[in-house]
């Protein structure tokens, strides 16, 4: 009987005992279970991150996930399909057999049930705000104080002459319509037969050759030039863009604003210009292409020696009115040109024609100059006067081959134009270019900048057949 006792108590000791080992096992599963939720999630969304578009990170440096994966349909769903898979392998139990013997049953039978990624920022959300945060951290050692002081002066030099602003045009029209105010005096060929004589006006020879295009006159060989043309309404800063939900908190807090010089400055390290042409590039002149917007290398370049050319017209005319000997060798031209015709009076306005198209030759010669590599002061001295006064005679054939000088280099007044373009043109722009050059590349035909992702937040949830059932929200990105 006694016997009897000790296997009650033995069966109900085993009874607790054996309730305590299965809750202890079944908290160990549901600890398990939320442990192996945690690490999948971020396998999964690690592994999604590692997916990164890796020509985008060869060209330009920056890491971003192209929801189209190389195909032609981008959208967010590719990637939450990504992540799903990922995650539901890494759960999936694989029996192991050892010897010939069965394997173990699967202690936490763990399924996805659904993935949604409810946030993400691409390149181009809040004007392209997303792509220049990225573009600052990867450029945040770069010393943009020397940048900052040329840019600056330059600038200032700029607003204090007014170059940006001065209608040099306008005013040598005054000066042309003054002489046709005054008129020339006629003369009888025949009889009854009156006509003008001649002035024979030199200026006439230089202010002809402006229909021309300026780099026609300017480069040596014009073939030379880019021929390359592209059809631009495909591009970023043309098409309906796709939006994400805009700059992630936690990258912004990080990063903090977007800094515009060393953006300037990333894209004088990543893009190509004239004389600086990259193999890769499409477009030839890219930052030519940054300021202008046309569909040719040579509109592009054409732009910007057109703006070279008025800023240097403009600095030039100031100068050339200040200096005595020019202007009395102008004053001796024009008088004698006036006393051919028996006009004295034209001698004032002819002189200024004389004075404003010397200016003209020079401001060739100084882009000239630009593009070959040479150097321009904003605003010359007498030593930095390159042409004479019968270069208006004779325009192409007056401008020389010139790499020297001091001052600004082509760079140097590129870098002023950028900096005082609309960022948002600049922005954009510099995404078209971006997207020509990744699209010449392998796999990549139908890439585009908005249909990439630097930042997501993804609403996770996993059940297991043994009852449970768990969700979360994670955020990963690269910052």
């Amino acid at each position: 009987m006694r016997k009897g006792y000790i296997t009650v108590f033995l069966t109900l000791s085993l009874t607790l005992i054996l309730s305590l080992v299965f809750t202890v096992i079944e908290g160990a599963r549901i600890s398990a279970i939320r442990m192996k939720f945690e690490c999948v999630a971020d396998i999964g969304m690690n592994s999604i991150l590692a997916e990164y578009h890796r020509e985008l990170l060869e060209q330009y440096d920056l890491l971003f996930v192209d929801m189209s994966y190389g195909g032609s349909n981008a959208n967010i769903g590719n990637t939450e399909a990504h992540l799903q898979s990922y995650m539901q392998k890494n759960l999936q139990y694989q029996e192991v057999h050892r010897g010939g013997y069965g394997g173990a049953r699967d202690f936490l039978a763990m399924d996805v049930n659904n993935v949604h990624i409810g946030q993400y920022s691409v390149a181009s959300d809040v004007r392209g705000q997303v792509l220049k945060r990225q573009i600052t951290d990867y450029m945040s050692d770069y010393p943009v104080g020397a940048i900052l002081e040329k840019i600056e002066f330059g600038v200032s030099e700029l607003e204090r002459y007014g170059l940006e602003t001065k209608n040099t045009e306008a005013e040598r029209r005054a000066h042309e319509a003054r002489i046709q105010e005054i008129g020339l005096p006629t003369q009888e060929v025949e009889e009854g037969v009156y006509e003008e004589v001649p002035l024979d006006n030199p200026a006439d020879i230089a202010n002809a050759t402006r229909s021309s295009g300026v780099l026609n006159l300017v480069v040596e060989d014009s073939s030379k030039i880019s021929s390359v043309k592209v059809s631009l309404n495909d591009y970023i800063s043309r098409r309906t863009l796709m939006q994400g939900t805009g700059m992630c908190e936690e990258a912004a807090a990080i990063s903090g604003e977007p800094n515009e010089l060393v953006f300037q400055a990333y894209l004088f390290e990543k893009y190509g210009y004239y004389g600086h042409e990259l193999d890769k590039s499409l477009l030839k002149y890219q930052l030519e292409y940054i300021l202008a917007g046309k569909d040719t290398d040579w509109q592009n370049l054409e732009y910007v020696a057109k703006r070279l050319l008025k800023w240097r017209e403009a600095a030039n005319v100031l100068y050339i009115l200040t200096d005595s000997t020019k202007i009395a060798e102008a004053e001796a031209m024009a008088l004698a040109l006036t006393a051919v015709c028996l006009c004295p009076e034209l001698a004032e306005p002819v002189k200024y024609t004389i004075l404003f198209a010397w200016a003209y030759v020079e401001s060739l010669q100084d882009v000239k100059t630009l593009l070959a590599g040479g150097r321009v002061p904003i605003f010359k001295t007498a030593s930095d006067w390159k042409t004479g006064l019968n270069s208006i005679k004779n325009v192409r054939g007056s401008l020389t081959d010139d790499e020297g000088g001091r001052g600004l280099s082509y760079q140097d007044y590129l870098q002023i134009m950028l900096f005082l373009q609309n960022k948002d043109t600049r922005t954009f722009r510099a995404m078209d270019i971006m997207e020509m050059d990744i699209r010449r590349t392998p796999g990549n035909t139908a890439f585009r900048l908005d249909a990439c992702f630097d930042t997501y937040r993804a609403d996770l949830s996993v059940s297991s057949r043994f009852g449970y059932s768990y969700e979360m929200t994670k955020g990963y990105g690269f910052y």
